[in-house]
């Protein structure tokens, strides 16, 4: 008799934040035999991290509007998209009959957690920042059960549709090596290496503070510094000690085992990442002026810990971005003693076991 392979239909995109659980847990459920579908946005991120990182796995794009705390002419024809996007998901679902679907929120997920409901499919929602981003806040009706990060989200969830399991780390993560690392940047090793990333969109603000300091920083550090697409100094190529990417993926665990401190926004799986590989950081969180302050909570929270060190954004100049990284360095034992006391991270195997308790 055939028995039809279990499926199921992961979402969540614009931002690498919003796929990196993703990329974390797909390893784990294609070994449990599950036939994996992801659906994501036509240009977005996901896309590219997905598809480079899972060929196997098939791709299903969907129209999405962006949903905008400002004004904006978009406003106006943005829910027409996500109604289409709704359509198209649904459409995607009847084909797949997925067990149950996962979100790990974005725009994008947005028409699928909806469709999901109208075709009567369990779906399992992951929230990493503090507070609930407004995709997971309209999917959170829709939703069978939702994940957090942080226990101190828990406060803003109905109780009996909530839990909260900590960070998860993909195993990818703990397998870098500091050699590729080294190979990778063309560096010595005879200096401590300073990791600068501004997130997986990059930072103007964050390259001009570290570029602005390099004189100053290079007879102390090799310095990495991920700067995001279409943010490469040509001037700076060939400078010794200084190796610039726009962005890397497979790369990332080699860098992070290279580096001894990390300079970066407050994103929540990637300060979680730091973290686990116990790298004393430096946070610059994303301004509330220009994002509804999800980074600056995370940040402080870290900070209340002991895992890092946190310097404003409207407090960024040339001067206090030095003076920062000199604290840093001061307080590197004691950082990183914090860390090796932390709560040991979820493994992707365990993550899969508390989604999958939901389908139906």
């Amino acid at each position: 008799m055939f028995v039809r392979q279990k499926s199921i239909i992961l979402t969540g995109g614009g931002t690498a934040g919003h796929v990196s659980l993703n990329q974390a847990i797909i390893p784990e459920l294609l070994a449990q035999g599950y036939d994996v579908h992801y659906i994501g946005s036509h240009d977005g991120i996901e896309k590219e991290l997905i598809g480079d990182a899972f060929p196997q796995v098939p791709y299903h794009e969907i129209s999405s509007g962006k949903l905008r705390r400002y004004f904006s002419l978009k406003n106006f024809t943005d829910p027409f998209r996500v109604v289409l996007g709704i359509g198209q998901a649904l459409s995607i679902i009847r084909k797949v009959k997925p067990k149950i679907i996962f979100s790990k929120g974005g725009f994008v997920s947005v028409p699928v957690v909806i469709a999901a409901k109208l075709a009567n499919v369990p779906v399992v929602v992951h929230e990493s920042d503090v507070t609930p981003g407004l995709a997971n806040k309209i999917a959170l009706p829709f939703a069978s059960h939702i994940f957090t990060v942080f226990k101190e989200t828990m406060q803003h969830l109905p109780n009996d549709k909530a839990t909260c399991t900590g960070s998860i780390i993909r195993q990818q993560l703990f397998e870098g090596d500091k050699e590729r690392g080294l190979k990778l940047c063309g560096f010595e090793g005879n200096k401590k290496v300073l990791l600068v990333m501004g997130g997986s969109l990059g930072s103007v603000i964050l390259n001009d503070a570290l570029r602005e300091n390099l004189k100053q920083l290079l007879p102390t550090f090799n310095i990495v510094h991920l700067c995001g697409k279409g943010n490469l100094d040509e001037s700076l190529i060939h400078v010794e000690g200084y190796r610039q990417f726009e962005y890397v993926t497979d790369e990332l665990s080699d860098i992070l085992f290279l580096a001894n401190f990390v300079v970066s926004r407050a994103g929540s799986n990637s300060i979680f990442e730091f973290l686990a590989l116990h790298k004393p950081m430096l946070l610059i969180p994303l301004s509330a002026a220009k994002s509804r302050g999800d980074q600056i909570l995370n940040a402080n929270l870290f900070k209340k810990q002991g895992f890092a060190h946190v310097l404003e954004e409207e407090a960024l100049t040339k001067d206090s971005f030095m003076a920062a990284i000199e604290a840093l360095i001061k307080s590197e034992e004691q950082i990183i003693d914090k860390m090796l006391d932390a709560e040991r991270p979820k493994t992707p195997k365990e993550m899969v076991s508390l989604i999958l308790q939901y389908e139906k």
